[in-house]
């Protein structure tokens, strides 16, 4: 471990603040910070009970238990260390579930589970009836990815709730922790299932009834197997709109801008939800040497040109926020003496911006169709496997963000996220908001996915912050809490160019890690197995026609 401060301390620290941040705000505060905190917190800050009993030196987090809990979570894994793995309601989720609901437990939460297997662990507020703030995020892992990837938002969130109790403190919300079922698509090729369904799809709800895995396990016997699903009617999952007073999710950024730009906080000002595509080309397919060149109508090639195509298309948006990714190609019948006589492609565009992303998707289907003429191939069949809207961070909820950033003279940077989280099914029920901190390299969905203690140590000193400027303005940093972890920048709040280069290469030349670079793994990434699509997954296309 490098020095500093563990992750699960600085983790924990960060979490718990914001959670203090969206429940109760102190009265010190300058009156428009005050105005916008009285806002946010849904009461006056003057009357708030629990101030008196709060200081640095009482916020204590159980650090070696938190790093012993990560620890033992990724444990649960079918595969070896460090790698993890951990599928929607397989046995070792089924463990890692009741693991978490063995910590919630111990905090004093009151538990329930869903239909489909969310849990929620709720600790009540002074005024119970009032909508709650909730925070969490998951832990099922794709095969050989990394620990950190949605666990730090629900065990840095039990733990938060632990820190609070211990110091004493009675939130006047109650506050409620979420650990959402299958935010991965590995099993059913659905992603964020769980917030989907709390969000309120009806057409999901339907949809599982019928989707398969692809050893043909259905949804429901999953499920089943898992004690989930023991009644039909999926839509017992739903939540009112309103349902919470605000979410608010941390994650590591799994990107690099946060590390080459050096800075330690990133405020989500949206995120970008993708249309996800499946095409294929049928041909003649032939012998490699006895076709010639001028009589094939090879389906590889048309894959190969709708992929440049797709580039183009992308990059002609005139936005960087548009991206485009041809992820899947498997070409029939793979065998390198014959022209493939079917070709299968699945393409992932995404924006923040809706429109602007479906005239990309028109595009892809337009140039589709004019390569399978040209060529002399079928279009035989353009999927829009789904095609969710973006969603936007509450602006409350940013601006209260910054403004405890530029208190405690800490950069922050807003930013988009440009995958998947929970929060953009949570946007359709509450007011939303997510915090990124740095990683090594980018680096997520891989045994490397890693936050050094050093940059995590800053966002945690923001991120004390914004309960500190909050509760207790006048007080100085929270030193005596989180240590001596670094300078503070120049506090300013800047707009993602995100115009960056690779990542950096290590600083040191000898061979050692640079001080920012992951501890050495016991045993080398295992080769990443053949991605597992769900053999009913296109069920989504009914969702939305065809461009």
């Amino acid at each position: 471990m490098a020095s500093g401060f563990s992750r699960a301390e600085q983790l924990s620290l960060l979490l718990f603040s914001n959670l203090l941040l969206a429940s109760c705000l102190d009265a010190s505060y300058e009156e428009e910070a005050r105005k916008t905190m009285e806002d946010f917190s849904g009461y006056p800050t003057q009357s708030h009970p629990s101030y008196s009993c709060l200081s640095p030196s009482s916020l204590l987090v159980d650090i070696q238990g938190l790093q012993t809990q990560i620890e033992e979570l990724s444990a649960f894994s079918d595969a070896p260390a460090p790698a993890v793995t951990r599928i929607l309601y397989t046995h070792k989720d089924v463990l890692a579930r009741r693991y978490i609901k063995q910590r919630m437990n111990e905090a004093g939460l009151s538990l329930r589970e869903d239909a489909v297997g969310n849990i929620f662990g709720r600790w009540d507020g002074a005024e119970p009836d009032l909508p709650a703030v909730a925070t969490g995020s998951h832990i099922d892992a794709i095969p050989y990815s990394g620990r950190y990837d949605g666990v730090v938002g629900v065990l840095g969130a039990i733990e938060a709730i632990n820190v609070l109790k211990r110091s004493g403190f009675r939130p006047n919300r109650s506050l409620e922790i979420i650990m959402f079922t299958s935010e991965e698509p590995t099993r059913f090729g659905i992603s964020c299932l769980g917030s989907r369904l709390l969000a309120g799809s009806q057409e999901l709800a339907h949809a599982l009834h019928e989707v398969v895995d692809e050893q043909n396990i259905s949804f429901v016997e999953a499920a089943r197997t898992a004690g989930y699903a023991s009644q039909e009617d999926l839509s017992s999952v739903f939540l009112k709109k309103q349902n919470y007073f605000s979410f608010i999710e941390l994650h590591i950024e799994q990107g690099p801008i946060l590390e080459q730009e050096g800075i330690p906080i990133g405020v989500v000002t949206a995120i970008a939800a993708p249309a996800s595509i499946q095409v294929e080309f049928e041909g003649n397919g032939g012998h490699a040497g006895a076709v010639l060149m001028s009589a094939r109508n090879d389906a590889g090639l048309a894959a190969a040109e709708l992929s440049l195509a797709v580039e183009k298309h992308v990059l002609d948006s005139g936005s960087i926020d548009t991206v485009g990714t041809v992820g899947v190609m498997n070409l029939h019948p793979g065998a390198i003496n014959s022209i493939p006589s079917k070709a299968h492609i699945e393409i992932d565009a995404r924006d923040i911006d809706e429109e602007r992303r479906n005239v990309v998707v028109n595009k892809i289907y337009q140039s589709a169709v004019q390569i399978a003429e040209k060529r002399g191939v079928r279009l035989s069949k353009f999927k829009i496997v789904n095609q969710d809207p973006p969603a936007l961070s509450s602006s409350m909820i940013i601006k209260t963000m910054e403004d405890a950033a530029k208190q405690l003279n800490f950069d922050s940077m807003r930013m988009i996220s440009r995958a998947y989280h929970d929060s953009l099914f949570m946007a359709r029920i509450s007011p939303m908001g997510m915090i990124f901190i740095p990683c090594y390299r980018g680096y997520s969905h891989k045994p490397e996915e890693f936050a050094s203690p050093e940059n995590i140590a800053k966002g945690v000193k923001r991120g004390s912050g914004d309960f500190q400027t909050a509760f207790m303005a006048g007080t100085k940093r929270a030193s005596s809490t989180v240590g001596n972890v670094g300078g503070g920048g120049r506090g300013r709040s800047k707009q993602a160019e995100q115009t960056h280069e690779g990542p950096r290469e290590d600083e040191e030349t000898d061979g050692r890690p640079s001080r920012n670079s992951p501890p050495h793994f016991r045993s080398p990434q295992p080769p990443s197995p053949p991605r597992s699509v769900s053999s009913r997954a296109a069920i989504f296309s009914s969702f939305h026609p065809k461009p």
